[in-house]
């Protein structure tokens, strides 16, 4: 008999247990020790047992065979959660215990415990901004919503009423080969721009410190060199190291790549990522990986451009009244709170730089030009 109760202090070896025989795919973290789970789960402040749901099979002797995680997006300041906001973020139930109805349940569950706490959209799949958990452990570089490599998750949402509301492709390039981008360009822009790197680029809001937690991504800046040095552009990149275990290659991902809104269309968003991908090549990586919204066709067109290929797609699902079109799901910059003209630099000024291809290793993308 199957039955369902609140997380308990006692479950992270069991819940990485069934993480790992749950999610043999391409998109997961291998949890090699519930301390991931603590990392990237029970540390966040907003963390909530009551919103981890666990499923136990009484007839053997208590053990847990699925789970659910579900929490709550933020404000449009990213300072606060945004309790109307419900996010069913991670569902897991042991392949020997599948089509019994556990995930139905679960997902049940779930909702109950999100409307009770005032949640009045329900989505299925992290996505930023909506993606209290999940990233680090699922999606690679961030978080895509449930990707088409878990096909459980499309079917099992749908027959619950929820509709698709966005989609992310995930582009991979590999490093083990020169690469061959060629655009005239480059010679001009070369000449007036710098790249340089930052070490532990500083979370811009709440919300990317609790989301990216101990996580310190690399910041590639482009500057004019005929301005004072003001930013053109920059891309956050973060080591995929258990991604990488999984992929065969050492891996790293770009969380976000801007260029400023008055210097787009000039090639410098294609410049920059070149600059990454040598960088990324002359510290021994050997993949890269970068997701593009449907809300960012100009990141789309630059992956294809650069030759990328597309290896998954992630989507996510809605469901309730006053939901949020699929225009506005995930068309939030990762790096900033919204598109500005200018980049600013993050405040707090104690990184530390080095020129590219220094000793130093590396977190999607929101470039335009």
């Amino acid at each position: 008999m199957i039955e369902y109760r609140r997380f308990r202090n006692t479950d992270p070896p069991a819940l990485a247990d069934v993480w790992n025989e749950s999610h043999a795919s391409r998109s997961s973290y291998p949890v090699r020790t519930p301390a991931l789970l603590e990392r990237w789960l029970f540390s966040k402040p907003y963390f909530d047992p009551e919103g981890l749901i666990v499923a136990v099979d009484t007839q053997a002797e208590g053990r847990v065979v699925g789970y659910i995680l579900a929490g709550f997006g933020p404000n449009s300041e990213l300072n606060a959660l945004d309790y109307s906001q419900g996010v069913i973020c991670l569902l897991a139930v042991r392949p020997a215990y599948r089509r019994r109805g556990i995930a139905r349940e679960l997902v049940r569950r779930a909702e109950e415990y999100l409307l009770r706490h005032g949640a009045k959209v329900l989505r299925a799949g992290p996505r930023w901004p909506y993606c209290p958990f999940g990233f680090g452990l699922y999606g690679g570089t961030n978080c895509p919503g449930f990707l088409a490599s878990d096909p459980g998750a499309d079917p099992l949402f749908r027959k619950l009423g929820y509709t698709p509301a966005g989609t992310t492709i995930v582009f991979h390039k590999r490093l083990d080969s020169p690469l061959a981008v060629a655009d005239a360009r480059f010679q001009i822009l070369r000449r007036r721009y710098d790249t340089t790197v930052i070490r532990s680029a500083i979370p811009p809001s709440w919300w990317h410190e609790c989301v990216w937690g101990t996580l310190e991504p690399v910041e590639f800046r482009l500057t004019d060199k005929l301005a004072n040095h003001f930013i053109a552009g920059r891309a956050l990149v973060w080591e995929l190291e258990g991604y990488g275990w999984r992929w065969g290659l050492p891996a790293a991902g770009v969380l976000d790549i801007q260029v400023r809104e008055d210097l787009r269309g000039q090639g410098l968003g294609k410049f920059l990522m070149v600059q990454v991908l040598r960088f990324l090549q002359e510290q021994y990586f050997g993949l890269c990986e970068v997701q593009a919204a449907d809300t960012q066709p100009e990141l789309t067109g630059l992956c294809r451009a650069l030759g990328m290929e597309q290896v998954d797609y992630g989507t996510t699902y809605i469901k309730g009244s006053g939901s949020t079109s699929a225009a506005n799901e995930g068309s939030a910059s990762v790096m900033l709170p919204a598109a500005e003209k200018s980049i600013p630099s993050p405040s707090g000024s104690t990184e530390e730089a080095v020129e590219p291809g220094a000793a130093g290793g590396p977190g999607r993308g929101n470039v335009q030009g």
